[in-house]
């Protein structure tokens, strides 16, 4: 076995958090005192960058970083209390996860969201046990460039990037993975288009939780096959 190590995204990847973030942003944008704020449809394009980013595109080019700051303030809110929980694990999470774990991988969770609340919703679904480590950006902003965020965890663990692969639904995933040197399975499943996925280069593509292990096995042949993994590290 060559890739010992799978890295898991978590919005769009593990759980479908639309319904917490969506009305988390709607919440935030009022408090702001935005005039339009967008429907819940039409804000799925937050799920994935990293929260100031896109508040600094809702409030527009007038607002500056002080105001995204207090827009995130304003999210975490209510996402602490009740956005957290507005979530929804996908179906065969946790069988997916099993499989993996009984091919000798080890599990790691690498999100852009705050660990403080990651924590939170693994334990929420009762995902803990799965994982080797979870790892997350922190409430001030550090660690939510995800191909930062990632170069740290194969720091701290002492993972060599080719013994890794990276699993997640958006581009930000796709580059994180391929900028530090690991391949990369997409989710079609989560937020990210058919479009953005493509464009990305993914290395191969789960279509349901249930294809995850199938697609790391298949992958793995297929590096193999073409001596392309060097595990020195």
């Amino acid at each position: 076995m060559i890739l010992n190590h799978v890295f898991f995204d978590l919005d769009g990847t593990l759980s479908d958090p639309q319904l917490g973030i969506c009305s988390c942003i709607q919440y935030a944008l009022r408090k702001m005192g935005q005039q339009h704020i967008p429907e819940r449809h039409e804000l799925h394009w937050c799920i994935g960058p990293a929260l100031r980013e896109s508040f600094r595109t809702l409030l527009g080019e007038q607002a500056g970083d002080d105001d995204a700051e207090q827009a995130v303030a304003f999210y975490r809110e209510r996402f602490a209390d009740i956005g957290l929980f507005e979530n929804e694990l996908y179906a065969g999470i946790p069988e997916a996860l099993a499989a993996l774990q009984r091919d000798g991988r080890r599990l790691y969770l690498v999100t852009a969201k705050p660990i403080v609340f990651a924590e939170r919703i693994i334990s929420h679904f009762a995902l803990r046990t799965f994982f080797q480590s979870l790892y997350g950006s922190e409430l001030n902003g550090a660690f939510t460039d995800k191909a930062l965020l990632t170069a740290e965890v194969l720091r701290r663990e002492g993972i060599a990037p080719a013994t890794a692969v990276f699993v997640g639904d958006r581009r930000y995933d796709i580059a994180a993975a391929h900028d530090n040197g690991m391949p990369c399975v997409a989710v079609s499943y989560g937020y990210g288009t058919g479009d953005e996925i493509a464009q990305a280069a993914p290395d191969a593509i789960a279509d349901t939780p249930a294809d995850i292990p199938t697609a790391i096995r298949t992958l793995e042949q297929h590096l193999q096959q073409n001596h392309t993994i060097d595990t020195t590290h």
